[in-house]
């Protein structure tokens, strides 16, 4: 045990808690929940034991509060059924930057609007270029719940869990193994909700849907069955499947037909009886992070969204599942996202909007720091007919794990505006999304039961941050 890093997280939280044989007792609550940023920096900052010990000691202290890890799987597979209605759309939110501090943004419009139904999520890519493992974001969120009094099930998910198709052609083994490995970390941190992404194998030259989709159904069949045998004892894992590639064209109603009958065959193969996918995601016309134009703007972008409820409305009545999923919706215009309600979509993923709420409120200072360095480390990335504008808004996203440090050593005052922006951001989004009330949802169908916390996971050794130029949003 390293004493010194755990007086550390004791003199943060100022001598608040005891710890004794993997169990907190809290003795000032509302110190805790005051003081539990500090715990957030020395997660993120802080040195290897300091950051074992912040994320362990969250852990514990967010499930000893109420705050705890959980599945959608119930919730979605009883709106599968009818016992819960579509008339909402869970939003899915991808918090790269300052992530403790925007999910504290949530959890205060979530209990304005008594809402249980919202997502935090965080892709393989996004692992990667914002340098923040599965423990350290999951111990963000959780810190948010415990500072803000959010009770109840904490919804954390792996999204975009994808196969490069590059790395899976020059060696398959190897690619399926690192999804594995980042599939096991991550629900060891707390993720109970991992949607995978082989669409990336689609091939739309051979003859037919069925042929088309069957090594993504097949493989996203594989992962499930490898998250079955993996998965914290008395939890189901919601589990997520995609069958286009977003950005590609549009899917349809052969292709959904194709990849769950595949994936199916598939996974009873591998063993009877194994709970399957509660959602699937489709592509209906939207590109992450949006089209950006030469002046930096972005494009406005048509959705489908008679595709949306026709796919949405199969995958309901036929499969079971929650629906359809749409990704990449955050830089839609606002009047869009009630559409997606309309659309019966069970789950809309956001990401970029919030990471342009943030440069658009940093101090112009630190943003031509921002720009200078990503015009000296990937000048060769940039392609000859971008301009700046374009250049720089398709790859700022590269430089917040490079300056997580001065992002969260901002002054109070300028963190405040960022703050303040994507609060009314949050709430716009729930309530054209519907969530309000939805916490009765929440506490009729998903499972109390958490995992254990494993105190070996905390302090193991820290994975590597993988190259994910190639991985999708």
């Amino acid at each position: 045990m390293n004493n010194e890093a755990l007086n550390k997280v004791f003199h943060a939280l100022g001598n608040s808690i005891d710890y004794r044989d993997g169990k907190v007792t809290l003795k000032d609550e509302s110190a805790v929940r005051s003081q539990i940023g500090s715990l957030v920096e020395l997660s993120a900052l802080g040195s290897k034991a300091e950051q074992s010990w912040a994320r362990y000691i969250v852990r514990l202290l967010a499930v000893e509060l109420g705050a705890f890890p959980a599945s959608i799987h119930e919730l979605y597979i009883a709106r599968g059924r009818g016992d819960v209605p579509p008339t909402f759309t869970v939003p899915a939110m991808n918090l790269r930057a300052l992530s403790h501090d925007a999910a504290r943004c949530v959890f205060r419009v979530a209990k304005d609007i008594d809402a249980g139904a919202f997502i935090f999520e965080i892709a393989r890519s996004e692992i990667g270029y914002t340098e923040q493992r599965p423990a350290e974001y999951a111990t963000n969120i959780l810190a948010a719940a415990i500072a803000e009094g959010y009770q109840g099930p904490v919804f954390i998910q792996g999204d975009h869990f994808q196969i490069s198709a590059k790395r899976y052609k020059e060696d398959p083994t190897k690619e399926i193994a690192a999804v594995e490995e980042l599939t096991v970390e991550a629900m060891q941190a707390g993720f109970l909700n991992i949607d995978i992404d082989t669409s990336t194998l689609v091939d739309i030259n051979q003859v037919g849907e069925p042929a088309q989709q069957r090594l993504n159904s097949e493989l996203s069949a594989h992962f499930t069955h490898f998250i079955r045998q993996h998965e914290p004892a008395g939890v189901t894992v919601s589990v997520g499947g995609e069958i286009g590639e977003v950005g590609g064209r549009n899917s349809n109603e052969a292709e959904l037909r194709a990849y769950v009958d595949g994936f199916q065959t598939k996974l009873d193969e591998l063993g009877s009886g194994q709970a399957g996918l509660s959602k699937i995601s489709i592509q209906t016309g939207t590109s992450h992070g949006g089209v950006v134009l030469p002046d930096g703007s972005v494009a406005k972008v048509k959705v489908d969204f008679d595709t949306l409820l026709n796919l949405s409305r199969v995958a309901r009545n036929e499969y079971g599942f929650a629906g359809a999923v749409q990704h990449g919706a955050s830089t839609l215009p606002e009047d869009a996202f009630g559409k997606f309600v309309e659309a019966e979509a069970c789950e809309v993923h956001l990401a970029t909007n919030f990471q342009n709420i943030l440069y658009s409120n940093v101090p112009q200072a630190l943003l031509a720091e921002v720009y200078a360095y990503i015009d000296e480390k990937y000048a060769e990335d940039r392609k000859p007919e971008q301009t700046d504008e374009q250049f720089h808004y398709e790859n700022r996203k590269r430089a917040l794990g490079p300056f997580k440090a001065k992002l969260m050593q901002l002054s109070q005052a300028e963190k405040e505006t960022i703050f303040q922006a994507w609060e009314e951001q949050f709430r716009m989004l729930f309530g054209h999304l519907a969530i309000a009330g939805t916490r009765k949802y929440v506490d009729e169908f998903v499972s109390r039961t958490h995992p254990e916390v494993m105190r070996a996971f905390y302090f193991g050794e820290e994975v590597e941050q993988e190259e994910v130029k190639d991985l999708a949003d």
